[in-house]
C-alpha cells in the first residue's frame, strides 16, 4: 500500500495553500467545504508523489507538530538558492551518505526535509 496522504497540521489553511503553492510549489488537487468551519486542502508535490492535506482537525496533531517529511530535488544547490531568494529560512546544506539536505520550517513550524538524494551507486553507506 503505498503512503496516498499526509496530514499536515496548520492554524491557517489559506495562508498555508498560500506557503505550499506559491513557495513550495505544490499543485492544489483540491480544495473543498468540509462542514460548517472546516475545508479540505489537498495538495500535491509538483513532480508527483503522496499528497498532502492541510489539516485542523486532529486533536493530536498540533500545528508545527509534523517534522521529518522529505521531498526530493534534482539539484539541492538550486532549490536553495530558489528558497532562499523567496525569503524562506534554511538550514546550511548539510551531506549525508544517503545524500545532501537543508531543512526548512513552514508557517506554523512543521519541519521539512529537501534533499538531492544520491543514487544507489553514489550510496555512501558501507555493504
Amino acid at each position: 500500500m503505498p503512503i496516498s496522504i499526509v496530514s499536515i497540521p496548520v492554524t491557517d489553511p489559506g495562508k498555508s495553500k498560500d506557503f505550499y503553492t506559491d513557495i513550495m510549489g505544490f499543485t492544489l488537487l483540491r480544495e473543498a467545504p468540509m462542514g460548517p468551519d472546516m475545508r479540505w486542502i489537498q495538495l500535491q508535490p509538483k513532480d508527483g508523489g503522496a499528497t498532502i492535506a492541510l489539516t485542523t482537525w486532529f486533536e493530536a496533531l498540533k500545528p508545527g507538530g509534523q517534522t521529518g517529511l522529505m521531498l526530493h530535488v534534482d539539484d539541492i544547490d538550486a532549490e536553495h538558492a530558489r528558497l532562499t531568494d523567496l525569503g524562506i529560512t534554511l538550514t546550511p546544506i548539510g551531506e549525508q551518505p544517503w545524500g545532501r539536505f537543508t531543512l526548512l520550517e513552514d508557517l506554523d513550524g512543521n519541519g521539512w526535509v529537501i534533499a538531492q538524494l544520491h543514487t544507489p551507486e553514489e550510496n555512501r553507506y558501507p555493504v
